[in-house]
């Protein structure tokens, strides 16, 4: 896939991590996918363990885009990210 080639998408991203080492590396790697995509995406980390919970994820870090959970527990690839975004826009 061409990711050049892809229209302006707004969506809202968070990052769910209490402040790990992982957690910050999924952060950073989210707001890079976000750039090099050229999106229109709000990339916010959330970091209040009872909003975190409230996801039902049991490990951190996570990522949420649109409200649905698509990773828990680990730190995916950057090109695992960029997928990540273009199949839940």
């Amino acid at each position: 896939m061409d990711y050049k080639d892809l229209k302006i998408i707004k969506m809202e991203i968070k990052v769910l991590g209490t402040g790990c080492p992982k957690c910050k590396s999924l952060e950073k790697a989210t707001r890079d996918a976000v750039a090099e995509l050229n999106i229109d995406a709000s990339v916010t980390k959330e970091e209040d363990i009872v909003k975190i919970m409230g996801y039902g994820i049991m490990r951190t870090p996570g990522l949420v885009i649109n409200e649905k959970v698509v990773v828990s527990g680990r730190v995916p690839s950057m090109n695992e990210i960029k997928n990540l975004i273009t199949q839940n826009n």
